[in-house]
């Protein structure tokens, strides 16, 4: 049975994941666009991405802290609560130590560009 700090782990790495998922979508689509890529035409998982972004960028705006976040320090018993390998290095990437209107206007502004983006390069028409 894996300990809470496992599942902590696992948490976090679902988070980098979505993170990844997030900036990473942007780029796909601006790249592939124009060469008909799959993943920057498919509609399904374009709107998935615009809602994920504006999702992270309206919780920001309204003060509240990432769910995720939120689940991981909950199974480490506090922000504060040392974790192991995994835990350390991607932290460094995720966690910036920066005030949260900082992150409030990165997040609106990255959701402005997928929106534009979006509108600017549209998924393919349904068949």
């Amino acid at each position: 049975m894996p300990d809470r700090n496992d599942v902590a782990d696992l948490v976090l790495v679902l988070h980098f994941v979505f993170v990844l998922f997030n900036v990473g979508m942007l780029a796909a689509v601006m790249a592939g666009h124009r060469r008909r890529w799959r993943v920057a035409t498919h509609a399904p998982l374009r709107r998935f991405h615009l809602a994920a972004v504006w999702f992270v960028a309206v919780e920001t705006l309204l003060g509240f802290a990432c769910p995720l976040t939120v689940m991981e320090d909950w199974l480490r018993s506090g922000p504060s609560a040392e974790g192991g390998f995994l835990q350390r290095w991607i932290s460094v990437l995720l966690y910036w130590d920066l005030p949260p209107w900082v992150f409030a206007l990165a997040y609106l502004a990255f959701a402005l560009a997928v929106a534009v983006v979006y509108r600017k390069l549209p998924p393919a028409l349904p068949r």
